[in-house]
């Protein structure tokens, strides 16, 4: 007796084990049909894929590039960038920068790195993201666009085709260069509304005249119909550069667009610098910091 009861359990267990083999086989046929694993995964390890983009709310390292606003220009001193101040990468502490938020303000000058470039435009994005890529950085902030429409008038501002395709080239290079690095990319500031801030300044006015984003600032008290036509034309060349970084940063998994929070926020008089009343002060970078802190934390992408 008890020599049989084994020999039936070992029978049993054969046969188990060869149905469940044959109930294996039978999935794997399957899944190889329909493209699907018997977990009901895509084939090609696209679960896997999704888990290796999933956002990460504390990078280690942070790149920086763009223009003057990301260098701090005219935040310290008259005519001078001032990268301490960035709102991106400085170290200054009543600004409190994102790489200050993020790594600690002690880890952050050795683990953050600045290519903005004042007075950059879309077309030298590509070169700026070439150095950030070479660090590998765990994020990468981009804040351009505003020299672009910034020009000597409404008719030299970038076209916005090639405004996307520029972003799309920069963008896609990064990725080749640096494929785990994630983009954090501001959108660009309502330029009409910083005229708005200043226009009735008489001070103001006359370093505006010195050649500060004519295609917005000439003429600034102007009301007469092409002097608002030409800033209205302004404005909605930065809402068109703005749905084209929305929409290119879209098909970028890694890639973090700020919802328009950087153009819709309204900036005051006191946190506009007080050599030119267009540039961010010190105030103003704080607020930069502050919305991209939020954001790039945030367990979801601004809606």
């Amino acid at each position: 007796m008890r020599t049989t009861a084994p020999r039936r359990r070992a029978r049993r267990t054969s046969a188990g084990a060869g149905a469940g083999a044959a109930l294996a086989l039978l999935l794997f046929a399957a899944g190889a049909l329909t493209g699907c694993s018997a977990d009901g995964a895509k084939a090609g390890g696209e679960r896997g894929a999704q888990a290796a983009a999933r956002w990460n709310t504390a990078p280690a390292s942070v790149a920086a590039v763009g223009d003057s606003i990301t260098r701090g220009f005219d935040a310290c001193s008259v005519l001078a960038d001032c990268p301490e101040a960035s709102w991106a990468t400085g170290a200054d502490p009543e600004v409190r920068s994102l790489a200050a938020r993020l790594l600690g303000e002690a880890e952050a000058p050795a683990r953050s790195w600045n290519y903005a470039v004042t007075g950059s435009r879309m077309a030298n994005l590509p070169g700026q993201l070439a150095l950030a890529a070479e660090h590998k950085p765990g994020l990468v902030t981009v804040m351009v666009g505003s020299n672009d429409a910034c020009r000597s008038s409404a008719s030299s501002m970038t076209p916005v085709a090639a405004f996307r395709s520029g972003f799309e080239k920069a963008l896609a290079d990064l990725r080749a260069a640096s494929p785990a690095s994630q983009v954090y990319v501001s959108s660009v500031p309502d330029l009409q509304r910083l005229w708005e801030q200043g226009k009735d300044d008489p001070m103001v006015r006359q370093v505006w005249k010195l050649g500060i984003c004519q295609s917005m600032l000439a003429d600034p008290t102007s009301a007469d119909a092409g002097a608002t036509a030409r800033r209205e034309k302004v404005r909605a060349r930065v809402v068109e550069y703005n749905e084209a970084l929305r929409e290119v940063c879209a098909k970028d998994e890694l890639c973090r667009y700020d919802g328009g929070a950087v153009f819709q926020y309204p900036f005051s008089a006191e946190q506009l610098s007080r050599w030119d009343w267009f540039h961010p002060g010190k105030g103003g970078q704080a607020r930069l910091a502050e919305l991209a802190h939020r954001q790039v934390t945030s367990a979801e992408p601004p809606r």
